[in-house]
């Protein structure tokens, strides 16, 4: 269970977060949505450990998570976190393979061990013939699949996606959304998507609406 408690983020006079409250089930898939400048990247960063709030608590299975020093919540981010964004962020001097074992090469493990794992993820992700390719020889498509294989890497147990279809095309969303549901179904992994993709947020559990800093509904879906 993921729990956030009375979660307030400022910039100057601006005030971007304004007392949310939330609860995440595990191998739940919750979107979240709302017009820009609704607060939705910030809170997933802050969901993420990214960024703290001025005030407020996240916990993950009871765990205060935000009282750890920076050390020790960047080490508890790497082996419990996936991160997937909009434009992929794949490192472009790095080849799949590489950008997909980065964190677990970042978490400790040996090169033949992070670079195996990947290599798994990669195949089954339809990247077997793309391991030595560079990000700028995939298709949009495919990066994104390999910025999944990155986020699911070290086993995570939730998935944070910032736009994950947003740049890509009609088919590869429909492709994309339909592995997100797969991963859920097979690895019991969560999921929090901050979309405007309807179509993505229709299958998900649940809908979290935000305007104005603040979670306006939450829709649960059929």
């Amino acid at each position: 269970m993921i729990s956030l408690r009375g979660i307030r983020k400022s910039y100057g006079n601006l005030t971007v977060l304004d007392g949310i409250d939330l609860d995440i089930s595990p191998a739940e898939i919750v979107s979240i949505v709302g017009p820009s400048g609704a607060g939705k990247t910030t809170l997933l960063q802050i969901l993420g450990t990214l960024d703290r709030p001025d005030s407020g608590t996240v916990s993950y299975d009871g765990q205060m998570v935000l009282d750890l020093p920076d050390n020790r919540l960047a080490r508890f981010r790497n082996r419990n976190m996936g991160f997937v964004f909009q434009f992929h962020q794949l490192l472009p001097e790095f080849t799949t393979l590489e950008n997909a074992a980065l964190p677990a090469l970042i978490g400790g493990e040996s090169r033949a061990e992070a670079f195996a794992r990947a290599e798994g993820l990669l195949r089954d992700l339809g990247l077997g013939e793309r391991l030595g390719h560079r990000p700028a020889q995939l298709s949009g498509g495919e990066r994104q699949r390999a910025a999944v294989a990155r986020a699911l890497v070290n086993k995570p147990s939730v998935i944070l996606a910032d736009e994950p279809s947003g740049s890509l095309d009609s088919r590869n969303r429909r492709e994309l959304h339909d592995l997100f549901i797969d991963l859920r179904a097979k690895t019991g992994t969560t999921f929090v998507i901050v979309t405007h993709d309807e179509s993505l947020a229709d299958r998900s559990d649940r809908i979290v609406h935000m305007a104005d800093g603040r979670v306006t509904s939450i829709s649960s879906m059929p």
